[in-house]
């Protein structure tokens, strides 16, 4: 399947809550949640080498639709609605086309 659609996001967790907010974001994978969706062609969670309350997600979908779609279910807005008390900030999103790439997770 080829992602047609996908983005970076970062986010910074409020001070020793980096583990929390990866283990949170980790349940994204789970059977039912939105990254073990069909659509869902990359789902990849990255901490910062240096700050490690910075965590990086990497998306890519088969399409902007089906993202929106997927993250108006249940299973998503529980996961987004419980980020928000982990967090310093407001998160930064690039939503981008990807092109060519490989995946062999």
């Amino acid at each position: 399947m080829i992602a047609a659609y996908g983005f970076n996001a970062t986010l910074t967790a409020r001070p020793g809550m980096g583990d929390r907010l990866v283990d949170l974001l980790l349940t994204g994978l789970h059977e039912g949640s939105p990254g073990a969706s069909e659509h869902c062609v990359v789902y990849l969670v990255s901490r910062s080498a240096s700050a490690p309350d910075v965590v990086h997600v990497t998306e890519g979908w088969t399409s902007q639709d089906d993202h929106h779609r997927i993250f108006a279910g249940e299973a998503a807005r529980a996961i987004v609605a419980q980020i928000g008390a982990l967090l310093a900030k407001e998160s930064e999103y690039t939503d981008y086309v990807p092109v060519r790439g490989r995946t062999a997770f």
